[in-house]
């Protein structure tokens, strides 16, 4: 939305302002489209008080701000005028001509000439400029400037609107498709009525207004016409999906036909995006029960390769089933998907960009039975996209995926896809390279749709230990682990190992991840459990598995893991080899924030005037450290003891018998692997002096 109005309002930022001002919280959103035009604001009529027009210049300029293209060859035939004489007049200077285009040096200025038109003048702007268009063959813009000329119901345009308007959509361009259809609808009468809304309702879903497309799509439930429900029931599952976060709920015998083949057609079309928006959500039951219904109509129509297989190996892998037999994709959108994410699985993260990277539709073009002609548009291509940025942070190139999300992000909806993990993407790459959420993070967050929850804790415990507070990002990601918080479809940069020990998410699904994803998760748990009588074991495994890991972010991850128990047991040369890697490798992979917070654990370790780290009160961070291993009656027992209390004290002071204090410290010896109080203190200060 921000980006159409930098465009649109020629980056004049006040101008902006005042405009968001004057949106819908569904257009500040993404969620609908902007209106057309955009309000005229005190900002646009101070830009241009005084300028004076007559009314030649004024109604070509007018002319050029509701063509539906930038030719200039249309606007010379209504003026009359050369295009040197058009350059060189008075409005010359308000105009950009070359090449047989046109467009206004300051865009605002199409916003002031339309409010200050009267309706008779742009309605007969528009009348002539639909006979030009007609004698020039071009009958899709004489059609709607006929149609938005009118200042009544004109029946004959709506056809013609709405097949062209399909067309735009098969072409990638669902806003200029929206914009025809909804002139359909206005012209339409009886059942072509009914057909305009189903092409805007689609048209809107596609260019990713989750909230306008699912608005003209119920319009058709129940009274329209049959065929219209049918094809716009796939649309209305994906809209109330990105809306709500659920599929609604439906009976699946009510809706199932009992007509043709193409009647099936379209059941199992919706039945299978409604089983990919339910694996998106992790709805395990309500997927089973639509790839169900995708199964029994792929075969009844005989599309079990094109789309019944594919779709339930797609659904079953977005919903964390790494083995899944299924047909393999194909040069189409969903296929190119499916086969990208089955060579990340199998570790070839490269082969997986590469069939990414492509671009089919400029090759040869190829069909996708799940979405037909919606291949190119927006929403569809919003999915491939943060698939792509998904596989780059996984193969560690931190800092291009964040370069190619915020990119995509100014032309596509990239807040929808997979429930949401293009919003929590942004922020993680956010967090990770520049240590804080910056503005597109912060823009994508509030445009994600009231339905979609995404783990925010994490996020606030990734920036308190980017920023050093190990004990506060302790407690928060154990307090959403502790709460089932939130997890993506697909694994994306978190802190996992801190919430070791908590417990909540020990038996559910593992989110999907390639294999070396997955290890450097294994490792990092191992170093947080591992106590001192199995440190050097483990030490050495970690070590040598942590060279074989491709990703210079995952591996540094692990890196820092080792420097920093070796600086707890006070082996600074060993601390600094392995964070001296994990410093550079964090710079070769773009996360410039984790760098910065292991230079600072360097310079903490090895401190270059010659003075000491600063003295940490109250052992906060080694009560977070501990906290993943110790219950919390232990973990109290432990604190009290590292500060000299008997254990008569400690009794007295948690109003239990010294036989229970004695307990609990015997189990938190055997759980830290030490011998003696002693032993129990000096692990605790070192843990104090280098987390």
């Amino acid at each position: 939305m921000l980006g159409r109005l930098t465009a649109d309002l020629g980056a004049d930022v006040e101008t902006i302002r005042q405009v968001v001002e004057r949106l819908s919280a569904d257009q500040r959103h993404g969620l609908r489209p902007l209106p057309n035009p955009l309000p005229s604001v005190p900002a646009i009529a101070g830009a241009f008080d005084g300028l004076e027009l007559d009314g030649r210049d004024r109604e070509l300029l007018l002319a050029l701000a509701v063509a539906l293209d930038d030719s200039l060859a249309p606007l010379v035939d209504l003026d009359g005028r050369s295009p040197d004489e058009i350059a060189s007049g008075p409005i010359g200077e308000h105009l950009l001509v070359h090449a047989g285009h046109v467009r206004f040096v300051d865009p605002r200025l199409s916003v002031w000439i339309r409010a200050t038109a009267p309706t008779a003048t742009t309605a007969r702007v528009h009348e002539r400029l639909s006979a030009i268009l007609r004698r020039r063959g071009d009958q899709v813009g004489a059609d709607w400037h006929q149609a938005r000329g009118s200042l009544e119901r004109d029946p004959a345009t709506a056809p013609q609107l709405i097949r062209i308007a399909r067309r735009l959509i098969g072409a990638g361009l669902p806003e200029r498709a929206f914009l025809l259809a909804r002139e359909a609808v206005a012209h339409a009468v009886d059942g072509l009525r009914d057909e305009a809304v189903l092409v805007a309702g689609s048209s809107a879903v596609a260019a990713g207004y989750a909230a306008e497309g699912a608005a003209w799509l119920a319009r058709l439930y129940p009274g329209g016409a049959a065929s219209c429900r049918r094809r716009g029931l796939g649309g209305l599952f994906v809209a109330h999906a990105l809306l709500t976060g659920t599929v609604p709920d439906v009976d699946h015998r009510a809706l199932r036909p009992v007509g043709d083949a193409e009647d099936w057609g379209q059941w199992t079309r919706a039945a299978a995006l409604a089983a990919l928006m339910c694996a998106e959500r992790q709805d395990r039951r309500g997927m089973r029960v639509w790839l169900d219904e995708v199964r029994q109509g792929a075969a009844r129509i005989g599309v079990e390769r094109d789309l019944g297989d594919r779709v339930v190996a797609l659904s079953w892998l977005i919903a964390g089933e790494r083995d899944v037999d299924g047909s393999s994709g194909s040069r189409s959108v969903s296929g190119t998907i499916l086969d990208a994410l089955r060579s990340a699985m199998d570790g070839d993260l490269d082969r997986g960009l590469r069939l990414l990277a492509r671009d089919d539709a400029a090759i040869l073009p190829v069909g996708d039975a799940l979405v037909p002609e919606h291949e190119r548009t927006p929403l569809v291509q919003a999915y491939r996209v943060v698939v792509e940025v998904l596989l780059l942070a996984w193969r560690g190139d931190i800092g291009v995926a964040r370069d190619k999300l915020f990119e995509a992000a100014l032309v596509l909806p990239v807040a929808l896809p997979f429930a949401g993990l293009g919003v929590v993407l942004a922020r993680r790459l956010d967090l990770i390279v520049l240590g804080e959420l910056g503005p597109y993070s912060r823009a994508l967050t509030e445009a994600l749709p009231p339905g979609v929850r995404i783990d925010l804790l994490v996020d606030r415990g990734l920036r308190e230990y980017l920023a050093g507070s190990f004990d506060d990002a302790a407690a928060t990601i154990r307090l959403w682990a502790e709460l089932g918080g939130v997890r993506p479809a697909m694994t994306v940069p978190g802190l996992e190992e801190l919430a070791v020990g908590a417990g909540s998410h020990e038996n559910t699904v593992v989110a999907l991840a390639p294999p070396d994803i997955i290890r450097a998760q294994s490792l990092r748990a191992r170093l947080a459990r591992a106590g001192e009588g199995r440190w050097r074991s483990e030490c050495d495994d970690v070590r040598e598995a942590a060279r074989t890991l491709r990703s210079p972010f995952a591996r540094a991850r692990v890196e820092t893991m080792l420097g920093t128990q070796f600086a707890i047991r006070d082996d600074h040369v060993s601390a600094r080899i392995h964070l001296l890697h994990a410093e550079r490798l964090f710079e070769l992979s773009g996360a410039t924030a984790w760098a910065r917070a292991i230079r600072r654990r360097l310079d903490r370790l090895d401190p270059r005037d010659g003075s000491t780290a600063p003295a940490i009160d109250a052992l906060s961070a080694c009560r977070a450290a501990w906290s993943s291993q110790l219950t919390a009656r232990e973990l109290e027992v432990a604190m009290h003891a590292i500060r000299g209390a008997a254990n008569r004290d400690i009794a007295e002071a948690l109003r239990v018998s010294v036989r229970t204090v004695e307990v609990h410290l015997g189990r938190v010896f055997t759980k830290l692997e030490v011998r003696s109080r002693v032993e129990l203190t000096v692990l605790a200060h070192r843990a104090e002096q280098h987390l």
